[in-house]
């Protein structure tokens, strides 16, 4: 007999429906085994789809899939899956400040949900995980990946892996045409790099935002069968925030990240670091998010 799970679509960093990044949010996913999930997250075909199950140490537990593959922590997934817990009234607000714990693979993270009218939340804020510096890459091996050559990065920057729950390659590029004239990787040859490298995927990103309210602007890009370029990424961006602040690229601990205009699909990500240049504590990133449909999944 087949069993039904209840399932959302929610675009996360936006106010404004079709437009940030979509996620599916899959709910009762306790029975599925990793390999249905796997072949869930290749149905809905998004960036990331996020799969909540019951925690015995959490307030939830959650599991985010790519087409492709797993991955230990999501940001864009978590503020989706948080919104539409609160949607559902699976997650009753304790008024205009809730803080809860997931359950992710490697272990609890914290989440705090802002509410001033004590209803409907106007900002979901994931606290990721203290930043992980991994190796330096070779501006002349990975540029021209994306079509650029060592001149387009930001002169002195180095491209690292860097890391608050998944590893990401971060290049920060020397301004915004820079930015616009990078293209997806070849996905052979760059799926082979990085099965020698540290890195899931990649972030590109300069100073200066897409409008005058932001400070960054970002594109990430994957390769198939994942997402090609990814609208608005969370994970990345704390990253790039741990990046930017160590580097001392950053004048503020508080900043805002734009990405996904250039694909019609605007998203903004409050960013907040805590600590030092040198010994950053934690990564904050936050944003609103919209469900967009609402269904019964029956496999």
């Amino acid at each position: 007999m087949p069993v039904s799970y209840p399932f959302l679509l929610v675009d996360a960093f936006t106010q404004t429906a079709l437009s940030g990044n979509p996620c599916a949010v899959v709910f009762d996913a306790d029975e599925l085994s990793a390999e249905t999930m796997q072949k869930v997250a290749r149905e809905f075909n998004q960036s990331e789809t996020v799969f909540v199950r019951r925690s015995p140490t959490a307030d939830f537990g959650l599991r985010y899939f790519t087409p492709a593959e797993e991955l230990p922590l999501a940001g864009h997934p978590t503020i989706a899956a948080v919104t539409a817990l609160i949607y559902a009234g699976r997650l009753p607000l304790a008024g205009i400040h809730t803080t809860l714990q997931l359950e992710l693979q490697e272990g609890p993270i914290q989440i705090d949900v802002l509410a001033p009218g004590g209803q409907k939340p106007t900002h979901v804020v994931m606290t990721q995980r203290r930043p992980v510096f991994g190796a330096v890459h070779e501006p002349e091996v990975v540029m021209p990946f994306f079509g650029l050559t060592p001149d387009d990065l930001y002169p002195g920057a180095l491209i690292q892996t860097v890391s608050t729950g998944t590893p990401q390659l971060m290049a920060l590029l020397r301004n915004h045409d820079a930015l616009r004239r990078a293209t997806p990787p070849e996905p052979v040859a760059f799926r082979k790099y990085r099965a020698s490298s540290d890195f899931f995927s990649s972030h590109l990103f300069c100073l200066g935002g897409a409008t005058k309210a932001g400070h960054t602007f970002a594109r990430h890009f994957g390769v198939p069968p994942d997402t090609i370029e990814d609208p608005v990424t969370g994970s990345a961006t704390g990253g790039m925030a741990a990046y930017l602040w160590h580097y001392r690229y950053l004048d503020s601990l508080n900043f805002v990240a734009e990405q996904g205009h250039w694909l019609n699909r605007p998203g903004t990500v409050q960013v907040s670091v805590r600590g030092s240049h040198e010994s950053i504590e934690m990564v904050q990133i936050g944003g609103t998010a919209v469900v967009v449909a609402v269904g019964t999944m029956r496999i």
